[in-house]
């Protein structure tokens, strides 16, 4: 997979209570692409913040049911990747290169 494609693979960063807690452990959460795998995760990670990923773990959070105005339909999806840093190395959201 050529760097283009790596670089699609993050949507975003998720910055949370919960991930901020996260972030304290040294793991990080990215909202990723709907087919991506642990090992472009972990490529893409460490080619754009020039880190090195100990562990990717990843999570499927289906959309919920919701309706307005009496119209039934559903919100989209998400595909999570928590992803651990080896000790030493760490992601400044923010902040200049």
């Amino acid at each position: 997979m050529n760097q283009e494609q790596l670089i699609n693979v993050l949507v975003s960063p998720l910055v949370s209570e919960k991930t901020a807690r996260a972030m304290e452990n040294n793991q990080y959460v990215f909202a990723v692409q709907p087919r991506a795998t642990k090992d472009e995760v972990r490529k893409a990670v460490e080619l754009m913040f020039r880190v090195e990923v100990a562990a990717v773990q990843m999570v499927n959070i289906a959309g919920k049911l919701k309706s307005f105005r009496g119209t039934p339909g559903r919100r989209n999806g998400v595909r999570k990747a928590y992803v651990r840093l080896k000790p030493g190395f760490n992601i400044q959201f923010g902040a200049a290169p």
